[in-house]
């Protein structure tokens, strides 16, 4: 996909996304065609950081921009922790959430320019799934790059097996309640790491906890090892 087409995230903004984040709780649920589906986990993600979120932020260095950053659970754990933080989000419920949580957070889409110093971030998070924004792991990873520092950080969390998806889903609530379709995508440890790959990212780390599974890359592919010339042959005297 090219860069600067419209971002698909509609349902982001509405309901029944919407109204799920203001009661706190689901049931609210990702479905797409040929009855598949994912509960997504409305309550973690308006609640504070948990164990498996602190192995995240224990590994944030400097400054620390959370793409799709929801109700702000990660940015205002990063506050109390002194570090600088921002949260983007598409969503102004979210938004909100954030900076009534003290956070710092800005309603933008993560492709939409401009953003607050580009090139410039140490750390990036793509957590709760959201490798899976605009539905092209490949051009939002290239797009994470612009934004984070040479040998900068990007964490994310991934899906816990070899899992590599693309497809049109929607929301629902549980209800009957639909929002409008959109591209996302799911992958697990070893596809987001071929994905990183290609796109000058480097798997530098991966980890579990509590059923919840972690990629660490860094922005910057490493150079080759440096073939060595052998020196030139002294002529006898």
């Amino acid at each position: 996909m090219r860069e600067g087409r419209r971002t698909d995230t509609g349902s982001w903004r509405e309901d029944p996304y919407t109204e799920a984040l203001g009661r706190g709780r689901g049931p609210l649920l990702l479905r797409g065609p040929g009855g598949w589906s994912l509960p997504l986990d409305i309550e973690r993600w308006c609640g504070a950081a948990d164990a498996a979120d602190l192995t995240v932020l224990d590994r944030c260095r400097g400054a620390v921009l959370d793409i799709g950053c929801g109700p702000g659970r990660l940015v205002s754990a990063l506050r109390a922790t002194g570090h600088p933080a921002l949260g983007i989000d598409v969503n102004p419920a979210a938004v909100g959430r954030t900076v009534l949580r003290g956070g710092r957070a800005l309603c933008r889409s993560v492709f939409d320019p401009p953003l607050p110093a580009p090139g410039g971030w140490d750390t990036a998070l793509l957590m709760d799934g959201n490798i899976g924004i605009g539905g092209d792991p490949a051009r939002l990873l290239r797009r994470v790059a612009r934004l984070v520092r040479p040998g900068g950080l990007l964490l994310a969390e991934v899906a816990g097996d070899d899992v590599d998806e693309r497809r049109r889903v929607w929301m629902e609530d549980g209800h009957g309640a639909l929002g409008t379709p959109f591209a996302w995508a799911r992958l697990g440890a070893p596809a987001l790491c071929r994905s990183a790959r290609r796109t000058g990212w480097t798997p530098v780390d991966n980890w579990s906890k509590d059923a919840r599974e972690f990629v660490a890359l860094r922005n910057g592919t490493p150079a080759p090892p440096r073939r060595l010339t052998p020196p030139a042959a002294v002529p006898p005297e």
